[in-house]
């Protein structure tokens, strides 16, 4: 029986969401989530075993464990906004130990976050929960400001303090994406060497991309374009914004695109045009892990109303930072735990 608590946060998107069936591409062609995906989909890939471990790992790991579905804690706002900005609400997490004890009670698969972060307490807490180390980030406090993702660490660094996977951003579509995806294509081929998985944040950049009062950047269909390009240099899971909106190429008017994509493969409903992101993950073969977004009025509706979507389209989990540290711990640990019972509950079905 379904968890009658996640229909109450539902609300009223809870009998048009947890209804709908995806006409568009058929849930039979998705390589869903489960308790054998490393067995069933990574195994045949070019992974070596050190790989499929650490993986396995990720997998077996806090209250979604065995499941085949991951709930994460990034923390790297502090680089990537400021430390006040990200840290201010709730000063604790200023202190490294903080945000690692977060992803622990919460019961995570993992906790990804900053060279430095995790370096101040791997001998800690390295064996208790694996480690994600984001090795680039985008600097803020250079004025004026740049947007652009430049390396903070190396592989080798993160291999040394006992991570399990690396994590990068790419800014596709900007004008230094050509370089970054050249760096953190090199930066996955050495962490697979390494044993190590690779995690990308696919992430748009592109003042072009807001035309007519409207903003594509989470578009479904330049965020599936970007995904795809991801997979392409080996990215084993994409973290990508939630689509709030479609048609980027035909607004921008630019690039390739074909009117199928919008007639047939796509519909307005969040389901369907996150089933579209999976789609350009190699049809789930890399794992699509949405995000929380940003920390505002009704976390918990929002985080519980991404996981449902995110589930229900094919995709892995939520990866899920400022709605859950910018709080007390307690009350950030009661919305991992919402998102968690989403991906526990097997009344909610892929659509």
């Amino acid at each position: 029986m379904m968890n009658k608590r996640i229909t109450e946060i539902l609300g009223k998107d809870s009998e048009a969401l947890l209804s709908h069936t995806c006409k568009t591409i058929s849930k039979d062609q998705i390589h869903c989530p489960g308790p054998d995906f490393i067995d069933r989909v990574v195994s045949v890939s070019d992974r070596g075993p050190r790989v499929l471990r650490n993986m396995q790992s990720v997998f077996d790991h806090g209250r979604l464990g065995g499941t085949g579905y991951l709930s994460i804690l990034p923390v790297d706002q502090g680089i990537e906004h400021s430390g006040g900005a990200s840290f201010a609400p709730n000063p604790i997490y200023f202190d490294p130990e903080n945000i690692v004890k977060l992803a622990i009670e919460a019961g995570c698969n993992a906790v990804a976050s900053t060279l430095g972060v995790l370096g101040a307490v791997s001998r800690k807490y390295a064996h208790k929960i694996p480690f994600i180390v984001k090795i680039n980030h985008n600097e803020l406090l250079s004025y004026p400001n740049s947007y652009d993702q430049r390396l903070f660490a190396s592989v080798e660094q993160a291999f040394e303090l006992g991570a399990a996977a690396v994590g990068a951003t790419i800014y596709f579509g900007s004008l230094e994406s050509r370089r970054q995806i050249e760096e953190i294509s090199q930066a996955f081929e050495t962490a697979h060497s390494l044993g190590m998985f690779t995690v990308l944040w696919c992430y748009l950049r592109n003042s072009e991309f807001k035309t007519g009062g409207t903003d594509y950047h989470a578009s479904a269909d330049l965020t599936g374009q970007a995904n795809h390009l991801g997979v392409t240099i080996e990215a084993d899971m994409i973290k990508q914004k939630q689509p709030v909106n479609n048609g980027g190429y035909n607004a921008v008017k630019f690039g390739k695109t074909h009117k199928d994509v919008y007639d047939k493969l796509t519909t307005d409903n969040p389901i369907d045009l996150t089933r579209y992101q999976v789609a350009n993950c190699y049809m789930g073969r890399s794992g699509l892990i949405n995000s929380g977004g940003a920390s505002g009025k009704n976390d918990m509706h929002q985080a519980v109303l991404s996981a449902v979507i995110n589930k229900r389209a094919g995709g892995m989990g939520l990866i899920s930072g400022r709605k859950t540290f910018q709080k007390p711990m307690k009350e950030g640990v009661e919305i991992f735990n919402a998102i968690q019972d989403v991906f526990l509950d097997d009344d909610i079905t892929i659509a």
